[in-house]
């Protein structure tokens, strides 16, 4: 089992690790839209915090030498079901030939209360 910490995904804001490989399979914990070097949410808009939860989810799978193509499963947590298509646009941009398992639910409230949280599993 390997740890895997990169200052290209924000740090982790409680007793979690940015992501663990294990067997091959590299699970990366949930992703909120925080900017890495400022610990600060990107922005209210629900498009550019999904932009930047998989650029969070992008920066983790370099650091442990994987791609978008080894996902095999995305969790996706949303505040509101009616910002789904927007939600969906954004993923399409960065799973458009690939296209992992996903779950997609909607939740009462989400960690710094961001509108969006993407967990990613993957293996090589």
């Amino acid at each position: 089992m390997k740890v895997i910490s990169t200052p290209n995904a924000p740090a982790a804001i409680g007793p979690y690790s940015q992501a663990i490989e294990a067997n091959g399979v590299l699970y990366i914990s949930g992703q909120i839209p925080f900017d890495p070097k400022t610990m600060a949410c990107v922005s209210d808009d629900v498009s550019e915090q999904t932009h930047q939860c998989l650029k969070n989810i992008q920066g983790i799978l370099a650091e442990a030498g994987y791609t978008l193509e080894n996902v095999v499963k995305c969790g996706i947590f949303i505040k509101d079901m009616n910002d789904f298509a927007k939600i969906n646009e954004v993923y399409g941009e960065y799973f458009s030939q690939h296209k992992p398992a996903r779950a997609c639910v909607e939740v009462a409230r989400l960690p710094r209360d961001v509108l969006i949280e993407i967990e990613a599993t993957a293996m090589k």
